[in-house]
């Protein structure tokens, strides 16, 4: 289920800990053959409810922050089992030491606090999750599998100073708006953040590695590998009304052209050019539509004010682009791609983050390079 990803230290815990002891009944798991997320009840299929259990894929566990009733699937998946691959790759990176104390934020259905508490004992991990219907779903679990960690209601960014310091902190979703200080400020120095991380300008994740500084007044590190995870509430980006920015023609826009290609723009899902592109161009989201009779239109929407961009792809042709306010946001998105190229498309691994209590910054290669997000 993890092959190649389960280090020997954490082998114990994989074994002891089964993932199908902390899913609930009736879960959406992610079907790799259909694409999509399918219903599935322990209790009407149990064959099948513990061949997804077992398997390496994401299971959807509530929808819409629990405002979604009965058995298709909802509008917004909100809480999940990720995938174990996934899991273990970011235990492996959390590195914990035996005795060490870990703060979790985002408990989900709590097997990931579990794993933490075979490892190193109960009194040593505490959770916090914001739903109080996921909380309280997870501590019942915890407490049937005889693993009752501390779960904390409430605001993760906060963190939990009343077990302060920790000596690492994980997070199980996918930050936007930096890494709160309270997690940095609540760890010991030489202690270690890790954390799902990226922009508003696509949906993927990169895990940040951060270790505290031994003064306490900052965080720093590099990224590890892409990841997808639901994103923090607190930071998850607010519904883009399309008429808001466009109400009525692209005609409406400035047109140009691009001598690039769709394959070479858009490139591949879980790559770093999506993410590269968003630390350069900050404060703007890109929505990539379904193709249809040989062109894709890609969008390109400014959070900061009502610009917006439209490249249309279109297959055996120059790709139109239409532009329009005071942000000229394709030029900054094409200027970003042609930027990472000519950096070699550098993958995550060649990126870093630093944290202070003033903001973030990135670098590619060497800190001495880094700017302001």
């Amino acid at each position: 289920m993890a092959s190649g990803y389960l280090a020997s230290d954490w082998a114990s815990a994989f074994a002891s800990v089964p993932r199908d002891a902390f899913l609930p009944d009736l879960m959406w798991p992610w079907d790799m053959a259909v694409g999509r997320s399918l219903p599935v009840r322990r209790t009407e299929d149990p064959e099948q409810w513990h061949r997804y259990a077992d398997s390496d894929v994401p299971i959807v566990t509530q929808w819409d922050d629990g405002q979604h009733s009965g058995p298709e699937p909802g509008t917004v998946s909100t809480s999940s089992a990720s995938m174990p691959s996934v899991v273990f790759s970011m235990l492996r990176d959390l590195d914990v030491p035996a005795g060490a104390r870990v703060l979790e934020i985002g408990t989900g259905t709590g097997w990931n606090a579990a794993l933490l508490a075979h490892r190193l004992g109960v009194d040593n991990v505490t959770s916090i999750e914001v739903d109080q219907e996921v909380a309280d779903a997870a501590r019942a679990a915890l407490a049937r599998f005889g693993l009752p960690v501390e779960v904390i209601t409430g605001d993760g960014a906060q963190g939990h100073a009343v077990r302060a310091p920790y000596d690492r902190v994980i997070a199980t979703c996918g930050l936007r708006e930096g890494i709160p200080w309270a997690w940095v400020e609540q760890s010991r120095p030489g202690g270690v953040i890790v954390a799902p991380w990226g922009t508003h300008f696509s949906h993927g994740d990169a895990v940040a590695r951060l270790v505290v500084a031994k003064d306490g007044q900052s965080a720093a590190g590099t990224f590890t590998g892409p990841v997808e995870f639901m994103k923090f509430r607190a930071q998850r980006l607010p519904l883009i009304t399309h008429a808001e920015y466009v109400p009525g023609s692209v005609a409406a826009g400035e047109e140009t052209s691009t001598e690039l290609s769709e394959a070479e723009f858009i490139g591949e899902q879980f790559t770093a050019q999506r993410f590269a592109l968003g630390l350069r161009v900050p404060d703007c989201t890109m929505v990539v539509a379904d193709k249809s009779n040989g062109a894709r239109p890609v969008w390109f929407y400014s959070l900061s004010d009502r610009s917006w961009a439209c490249a249309m792809f279109r297959d055996g042709d120059t790709a139109r682009v239409w532009q329009s306010g005071p942000r000229r946001l394709w030029n900054a998105a094409e200027t970003a791609y042609r930027w990472w190229a000519g950096h070699g498309s550098p993958d995550h691994t060649r990126f870093g983050l630093a944290v202070t209590r003033e903001g973030q910054t990135v670098w590619l290669d060497d800190p001495e390079n880094s700017w302001p997000l």
